[in-house]
């Protein structure tokens, strides 16, 4: 995929999300979330299928989150981090971005 795209995936309310090389990078170094990494898949089905929450702090973030039974240490959901921002072109028109910023395991009640 161009611009170190991994994969877009659509989520439940038609919005095309993507996950760059860089943000998987980011995800999965060992000062991060290395524990994500065997859940390459699970990050895209959490966009594709989990609930979505507002970031309270941050009006263009979202949560997206999904229960996976085979997370590690104890841990029961997948939290996958999204912004949606503005980008202007070289040409001067503009279009909207959904992009994962990070994702990491979570215990919670839904």
């Amino acid at each position: 995929m161009p611009g170190g795209k991994l994969w877009t995936q659509r989520d439940r309310f038609g919005n095309e999300i993507y996950l760059t090389r860089e943000r998987w990078a980011h995800i999965i170094d060992p000062d991060n979330h290395p524990e994500v990494a065997p859940f390459f898949d699970e990050v895209a089905e959490t966009i594709r299928l989990g609930r979505r929450r507002q970031d309270p702090y941050d009006p263009n973030g979202y949560r997206y989150y999904r229960f996976f039974a085979d997370l590690p240490d104890d841990n029961t959901h997948l939290v996958v981090c999204v912004r949606f921002r503005w980008h202007t072109d070289p040409d001067g028109s503009m279009r909207e971005e959904k992009f994962v910023t990070t994702a990491y395991c979570q215990s919670f009640e839904e």
